[in-house]
């Protein structure tokens, strides 16, 4: 099942990689490592493509006491910091970087009533930069939730990721580990939680969107 952000660009790939596997039969005929090696190489960058943009169905074990991670990837930062964009106070970051190999399916951490939603254009600074989340293109959004007061989740570009798709709308109901956006090619999720909220996870921890809990109520 391929997610449907992916369904033009898996259709173009398609193409492009009919064209030159054909290109490469009867251009190449007569030198068989390089028609061999043309054909390899467009099949594997449509393999790629096809795993970038993989949407494999996930049941989310509802739960109003627990945060869920939001995408797949890599705890990289766990921190009190300083978030000024709508708290205005300090928060516990929890950020999870994904690498071009991971699903990029964003879900809904919690379920709640969306209550912020915005864009900001910006840089493309690699995603694990500290500055990233302040610098880079990103969207903020924060749902209202009955256990935990607001939840902040902030979808970050990367140094590859040149387009972030954002479902979530101010007033919308936000449903636990549903299909909340896509981040195309690299990229991070930072999720903004009270402070002191216990955690379910470490750093250098993989997780799982949709399914694994990051966060629990105390």
């Amino acid at each position: 099942m391929f997610h449907k952000e992916g369904h033009q660009i898996i259709l173009h790939t398609f193409l492009i990689v009919a064209v030159l596997v054909l290109i490469a039969e009867y251009q190449f005929a007569s030198i068989s490592f390089l028609k061999w090696g043309i054909q390899l190489l467009s099949l594997v960058a449509f393999v790629l493509v096809l795993q970038f943009f993989r949407n494999p169905k996930r049941i989310t074990p509802k739960n109003d006491t627990q945060i869920i991670a939001p995408v797949d990837g890599k705890v990289v930062i766990i921190e009190e910091v300083y978030e000024k964009e709508y708290f205005n106070d300090k928060r516990l970051q929890v950020s999870i970087f994904m690498s071009p190999l991971n699903v990029h399916v964003t879900r809904f951490p919690v379920s709640g009533k969306v209550v912020y939603s915005k864009y900001h254009p910006g840089k493309y600074l690699v995603a694990w930069h500290p500055k990233s989340s302040e610098l880079n293109e990103r969207t903020t959004i924060v749902v209202n939730t009955k256990s935990f007061g607001d939840i902040l989740y902030r979808q970050i570009a990367g140094a590859v990721a040149r387009r972030i798709v954002n479902y979530a709308e101010v007033g919308d109901q936000a449903e636990q580990g549903k299909d909340a956006g896509f981040i195309k090619f690299g990229s991070r999720v930072d999720l903004f939680l009270p402070l002191e909220t216990p955690l379910d996870i470490q750093l250098n921890q993989m997780v799982k969107g949709g399914i694994q809990s990051i966060a629990h109520k105390g």
